[in-house]
């Protein structure tokens, strides 16, 4: 499946701005030992990403961290993943994201491939793929490299 295209996105995004109140999404960064970080290719929207997505009704952030982590990457998370950051979505202006970090976790087999996860794997946290997302390069020197926090994803 291809992203969508540019007009297409924009087009999205009005909508949503005009139809949505506040929401609430999450991303995790899960990182090894040796210093690596598992990103995602989503299959509609380009860029490699942190795993994530929307926090659901009655859902907990942290519950809806651990579950998109489980159902993007098949990694479970060992313990309460750890609160980095909270985020305006600058794009769409009502959105937020909820940053959580990984550190003990178990991988329970290879990634769930399909239609919304196209490729998926763990790099270099210091040398991601070249087609990491600009928010996901920030949110990375951010927790690795103690750069300070923005205030907008």
């Amino acid at each position: 499946m291809r992203a969508a295209t540019p007009p297409v996105r924009r087009g999205l995004r009005l909508w949503t701005r005009l139809t949505r109140s506040v929401t609430l999404g999450v991303r995790t960064m899960v990182l090894s030992d040796d210093g690596r970080v598992f990103l995602v290719r989503h299959g509609y929207v380009d860029g490699w990403h942190l795993p994530g997505g929307a926090v659901d009704p009655g859902e907990t952030a942290v519950a809806a961290a651990v579950r998109e982590l489980a159902e993007e990457g098949n990694i479970a998370a060992e313990g309460d993943p750890e609160l980095a950051g909270l985020y305006l979505n600058a794009g769409l202006g009502r959105d937020h994201v909820a940053l959580y970090v990984v550190r003990r976790f178990a991988v329970r087999g290879p990634p769930r491939l399909g239609r919304e996860i196209a490729a998926a794997g763990f790099f270099s946290a210091d040398a991601p793929p070249a087609e990491t997302t600009p928010a996901t390069l920030r949110r990375l020197a951010e927790v690795v490299e103690g750069v300070p926090p923005a205030a907008t994803w």
